[in-house]
């Protein structure tokens, strides 16, 4: 098994279990987040999902290399484009698939090429102390295919992003933090009940409300300003008639936990 998967209390705990393979992703590997995906997307007792990886070396150190050559060679690059347009990316959520709920990955070691695009695909990042984070595709010859062009200039200074993306150089935990790539950084061994301290934190909120938050985040950032808090109103509205919006304020006034159902 590749994948292993751990549900607790409204939270999936994803672990790429490859640690003598630096928790590269084979095809195995591919398909199993996939399904893992696909099923945490529909199942609504899942409200948050944390992906890390084995061991203390390495989250993931991308795509499984003993494995590429055979999937280049095996189509044309024509094909591979079109079948790239269709199909989830490295991950399932680097292209083509949004879980449309929070997920963190809890970054245990090197983030290495795909490993830090599936780290930015996620929606928060939190790192042990020793974690590495590079994306050295340009040393071998190719650029960063999984989105690691596109959403690392977004996490960081533009300036920044490109020199990661063009020296090929990696860059360390404190590093990470201070340009907010992450957003906290922990001792190794308190890395995963960090993760899910947040996880529990965004799971005891009000799912509809998080799920809309998150939505309005994502989309507004494409939009010019007057459009996008359009956007955060139309999201909002719903949401002030839904029962999970009055058993939050019957909560605030009963000064206890709300119980969110998520209608």
């Amino acid at each position: 098994m590749t994948l292993t998967r751990e549900a607790r209390d409204g939270v999936l705990i994803l672990t790429i279990a490859r640690p003598a393979a630096r928790n590269a992703l084979n095809a195995e590997t591919q398909q199993a987040l996939v399904e893992e995906w696909l099923h945490f997307r529909d199942d609504d007792t899942l409200r948050v999902a944390v992906l890390t990886g084995a061991g203390d070396e390495a989250f993931c150190a991308g795509a499984d290399l003993k494995e590429l050559g055979a999937f280049y060679r095996s189509m044309t690059p024509f094909e591979r484009r079109e079948r790239g347009e269709r199909e989830p990316g490295l991950g399932a959520i680097t292209r083509n698939f949004d879980p449309r709920k929070p997920t963190i990955a809890a970054i245990n070691g090197a983030c290495l090429a795909g490993g830090l695009e599936l780290a930015l695909a996620c929606d928060i990042r939190v790192a042990a102390e020793h974690a590495r984070f590079g994306l050295p595709e340009v040393r071998r010859g190719i650029l960063p295919g999984a989105g690691g062009t596109q959403r690392l200039p977004r996490a960081l200074p533009v300036g920044v992003a490109l020199e990661m993306i063009l020296t090929g150089t990696p860059i360390d935990a404190a590093s990470a933090l201070r340009w907010g790539l992450v957003s906290r950084v922990v001792p190794a061994a308190a890395l995963l009940d960090c993760a899910l301290e947040i996880a529990a934190l965004i799971a005891a909120n009000g799912p509809l409300a998080v799920r809309a938050a998150r939505e309005a985040v994502y989309e507004g950032l494409a939009l010019p300003m007057d459009a996008a808090l359009r956007l955060e109103q139309f999201l909002a509205e719903p949401l002030r008639q839904s029962d999970d919006a009055a058993e939050g304020v019957r909560a605030f006034i009963e000064k206890r936990r709300a119980n969110f159902a998520g209608h």
